[in-house]
């Protein structure tokens, strides 16, 4: 696994908001974590120039987060209104880090296959 580069990103505390409410168990907010990571450095590597490539990275790291729903409710919580404004502000966050200037459809198209 290769290391993030963008300083920004480096240094971005992911998820604060999950990570302060124990309704969430960090062990899992963790892995969301590590997902958001990994997109990061999978822009990185292949460096997306369109909206089609970002959208396949995008995509990818939500059905991640999409597959650990289920733990989450296994541990009695979920990913309600709270985590859902946390993690799409961390996907917002790390696609203009990265030099993606999108309106908000073109962000919702980003993550359009959520089920959370």
């Amino acid at each position: 696994m290769m290391a993030i580069q963008n300083a920004t990103m480096q240094q971005y505390n992911f998820l604060t908001e999950m990570y302060k409410d124990s309704y969430f168990p960090d062990h899992l907010v963790k892995k969301i974590e590590d997902t958001l990571r990994h997109l990061c450095e999978q822009i990185e590597k292949q460096q997306p120039k369109d909206m089609k490539a970002l959208c396949v990275l995008t995509h990818a790291a939500v059905e991640a987060i999409n597959n650990i729903q289920e733990e989450f409710w296994e541990a009695e919580s979920e990913l309600e209104t709270a985590a859902r404004e946390c993690i799409c502000g961390d996907f917002i966050f790390i696609l203009k880090n990265y030099g993606f200037d999108l309106d908000e459809d073109q962000y919702e198209e980003a993550i359009e296959n959520r089920d959370w």
